[in-house]
């Protein structure tokens, strides 16, 4: 070919009516599938809302002020059963790789490459667990690989746009970076699971010279540094910057709108503290009442996005928590410690229900009945098939097993996954706080039944859920039937998927599996 004869051409003016017939092409999306945003907070408990997701409205749903989750609500299904891991890493992981966390062996939170984050204990060391995190390739040790599902959603026609914390593996691993998990725009995401400061004034945890205070500060928010923008804001701001430029692309989006909020620090958020503290709340708390209403204002304002630039009708949102709120730590939380999940016992950490039971829902029009509630339960590694089958996906390959269900039955209310499914959890791991429910620790939910095997003592609890919310009653000694019969179902699974246990350090023996002690 001659190039010399496309450079005139090249720049022949062209005519009005061209560019207008140009412009309206470009304004025509041919893909018609639904975008998708999932909006994940970090360490939000099930009643951090004024949203009720129990039967009652408790005293934390008339304190926190949250009008959009109630908006989305009004639009979507209420989940009451929804589940995840008791900490963030385990969680994360599940969801971008459909994996149980019993299989991917990130039971632990993540940092520093091949470092252990657990605590020391004097009777038990934790197993050989994957603290490197996940990655899409091999390569890395102490690191889980699969296919991630953002890469398949971009794959197939999707633009896809990551805001906020990742937290999917350690730094200087190849899963550190949200890039390399199939997003073409990372806004602020990096290993850290957690923030130095909300504070644009500290600039996000960044000295004046720019140089990062902890492993913490928030990377790539620097316009935004010596202002008073707090980070949940800054990191709307830039979301809607990046679905500004999606709109332009004619095609669907999927947006992981993944808030720093309202892990701690508890810097306050001053456009709602004075509101909270005449309400009578000390400083600590009213701070938390604060990180839940930015962080639901940041909700509010993607959902006006999509109203004003006529997206609103094909745009499904999904709102969820990776666990339950922080309630072990005297520092940051005031009251008695393990109650500020109430009715649910414990919090963040815990294999109880205040660390694993979360606030969700889902808002799909045409879809999904307009104010309903749905209490089937349903676990994170769930959202993997589910978001795919969403965007019309059905037929993909990956180097993993998928452990996760698709609860689009349950969205549309015409069948019921989880009817005889079991839940699994584990964690062989010492996390580093003390409380009900905390470290070393598995457990299996099966209908009403929940059963908690902890592997230092060999201690058994077992729960009905839907009559005992606060799982004050254990009835193990009433149901040894039952206690068999779980304890079997949870000891096959974690054999199964190759799950890890501690070890006992006096006899350098690998604790026993639930089904192997009475």
């Amino acid at each position: 070919m001659n190039k010399k004869t496309l450079f005139p051409l090249a720049l022949v003016p062209l005519s009005a009516t061209t560019l207008q017939a140009q412009s309206n092409v470009q304004t025509e999306r041919t893909d018609k599938r639904p975008n998708i945003i999932l909006f994940m907070v970090d360490d939000m408990g099930w009643q951090d809302t004024s949203l009720p997701f129990w039967t009652q409205k408790t005293h934390y749903n008339e304190l926190y002020e949250t009008p959009n989750m109630e908006r989305l609500a009004r639009q979507g299904m209420m989940f009451t059963q929804a589940y995840a891991s008791s900490i963030s890493s385990p969680t994360r992981c599940s969801l971008i790789t459909g994996t149980n966390a019993a299989r991917h062996r990130v039971t632990n939170w993540t940092l520093q490459k091949n470092t252990m984050t657990d605590r020391k204990d004097n009777l038990l060391a934790v197993p050989d667990w994957n603290y490197n995190g996940i990655s899409q390739v091999p390569g890395t040790n102490n690191t889980f690989v699969g296919t991630s599902f953002v890469q398949i959603l971009k794959d197939s026609g999707y633009h896809t746009i990551h805001c906020g914390k990742a937290h999917f593996g350690s730094i200087d691993t190849p899963g550190e970076d949200p890039h390399h998990w199939g997003f073409e725009v990372n806004i602020a995401g990096h290993a850290a699971g957690g923030l130095a400061s909300y504070l644009g004034e500290e600039n996000y945890g960044h000295t004046k010279d720019g140089k990062p205070v902890s492993p913490m500060a928030v990377p790539g928010l620097e316009k935004y540094w010596g202002t008073e923008t707090f980070v949940t804001e800054a990191l709307t701001l830039e979301a809607i910057k990046a679905l500004d430029k999606a709109k332009k692309y004619n095609q669907p989006f999927y947006l992981y709108m993944s808030q720093y909020a309202i892990h701690i620090p508890l810097n306050k958020d001053m456009r709602f503290y004075e509101k909270y503290k005449k309400k009578g709340m000390t400083d600590h708390e009213a701070a938390y009442a604060t990180l839940i209403e930015g962080m639901d204002k940041s909700l509010g304002d993607l959902m006006d996005w999509l109203e004003k630039n006529g997206e609103a009708d094909n745009t499904i949102i999904i709102f969820m928590s990776d666990n339950g709120g922080l309630a072990s730590e005297p520092y940051w939380r005031d009251g008695k410690l393990h109650t500020q999940n109430h009715p649910l016992n414990s919090g963040k950490g815990s294999t109880y229900e205040g660390g694993i039971r979360e606030p969700m829902i889902v808002s799909w029009p045409g879809v999904v009945a307009p104010g309903s509630k749905c209490d089937n339960y349903l676990l994170i590694e769930d959202f993997y098939p589910t978001i795919l089958e969403m965007a019309g996906v059905r037929k993909y390959k990956t180097v993993q097993p998928i452990d996760g269900v698709s609860f689009i039955p349950l969205l549309k209310q015409t069948d019921n996954p989880s009817k005889g499914r079991s839940l699994f959890w584990n964690m062989p791991n010492n996390w580093g706080n003390d409380g009900p429910g905390i470290n070393f620790n598995c457990a299996v939910r099966n209908g009403d039944w929940k059963l908690i095997y902890y592997y230092g003592s060999g201690k058994k609890e077992l729960f009905n859920i839907p009559n005992d919310i606060g799982e004050s009653n254990d009835l193990s000694i009433q149901h040894p039937d039952i206690v068999r019969k779980l304890s079997k179902e949870l000891g096959n699974y974690l054999r199964k998927v190759d799950a890890q246990r501690p070890t006992v350090k006096a006899t350098g023996k690998p604790c026993p599996w639930p089904d192997e002690i009475n």
